[in-house]
């Protein structure tokens, strides 16, 4: 690992753990992202690395897993040896641990921007807010001539967030472009302190409000994960857990696994409160898709679908299924071919 990016995730109590994480961002010039795609999918898959990285002409957004050497490989690609030469220098990049899988395929992306807004104005390559540590941001944040604004959706908010700040109510982070003009004045609101996980929505969320005429604009660097790593319990103002976007669901204070699980049927994360409300039924539906049957039922299907599986004693998930389906569907074709040579057909 390059001294670009030392890791201090080593000294976490879960660092024992078998899966090692790595979350990473970077705005930067990527012309050639659709050339990167293969290489990068390739190393990720011969190192047995698994999860999700999005490339496009902006830059570079994912989170990845896997053993403790092959993630330290895949910075020394990222950072040093392979094809992004330099570029990635200076990514914000964090580490934590992982007791079992956290992702179930390896995916390599193209998109048109790492974290969409679509909104060209905000370019973090020419302007982006105010970056401020982890320590100092409690201080920030307490100041009453400071706005505090969660960037994140609102699902996200819904398991946990900074005490006193905004929730804008988004489904998607496109809609924070509404949530702005609508609830938000450059001439009233003179300091604007945003947050969201891992820092990449505030980049750009900061860039664009800039771009709009505020004069001062704040962003927690590293995001919730970064606070929650290094913020004693007793420190912190955040309250809940912090949503991440794999199998761990959510994490608390130092990055320990949290309590939300994921609605199987409408993918939203639930509470211990929401898992206790009369519409959950675990696997099928739970208090915020109660009305839609359409995923109740591809719910009821999936979950059949598992209990045959284990019945059987074969695997329903991940890279085992695909495996699975790839070989009934070549199966089911070879016999398809046979039936129409029996039968004279063309």
């Amino acid at each position: 690992m390059t001294a670009h990016h030392t890791d201090s995730a080593s000294n976490l109590p879960q660092a024992h753990y078998p899966y090692k994480v790595m979350a990473i961002y970077k705005f930067a010039a990527l012309p050639d992202c659709e050339a990167l795609k293969t290489p990068l999918a390739q190393f990720c898959c011969n190192q047995g690395i698994k999860g999700t990285l999005i490339l496009a002409p902006e830059g570079i957004n994912g989170t990845v897993a896997g053993s403790a050497e092959a993630i330290d490989a895949l910075a020394e690609f990222l950072f040093v040896s392979g094809p992004f030469g330099t570029r990635l220098d200076g990514a914000e990049t964090k580490y934590s641990f992982a007791e079992e899988a956290p992702f179930l395929r390896m995916k390599v992306r193209l998109k048109p921007e790492i974290v969409t807004l679509r909104a060209p104005e905000a370019d973090p390559s020419k302007q982006v807010g105010t970056y401020v540590e982890p320590e100092n941001w409690n201080a920030l944040i307490e100041r009453n001539d400071v706005v505090l604004v969660d960037t994140r959706n609102d699902y996200e908010v819904g398991l946990g967030t900074f005490q006193r700040a905004l929730d804008p109510k988004t489904a998607s982070f496109v809609e924070f472009k509404d949530y702005v003009a609508k609830h938000l004045d450059p001439a009233r609101d003179k300091k604007v302190a945003m947050f969201c996980t891992g820092g990449i929505r505030c980049e750009k969320a900061s860039s664009y409000l800039l771009s709009q005429g505020f004069e001062e604009v704040f962003h927690l660097k590293g995001g919730i994960l970064r606070y929650l790593e290094v913020t004693p319990k007793e420190e912190s103002r955040f309250a809940g857990e912090c949503f991440v976007f794999d199998e761990r669901v959510s994490v608390g204070h130092g990055l320990e696994l949290g309590n939300a699980t994921l609605c199987r049927a409408c993918r939203h994360p639930l509470t211990e409160a929401d898992r206790a409300h009369k519409d959950f039924t675990e696997g099928l539906s739970c208090p915020y898709c109660a009305d839609d049957t359409a995923k109740h039922k591809a719910a009821a299907e999936r979950q059949h679908q598992m209990d045959l599986a284990k019945k059987r004693g074969t695997a329903h998930l991940g890279d085992a299924v695909k495996e699975i389906a790839a070989r009934a569907k070549k199966e089911k074709i070879a016999r398809a071919e046979e039936s129409r040579a029996r039968n004279g057909e063309s």
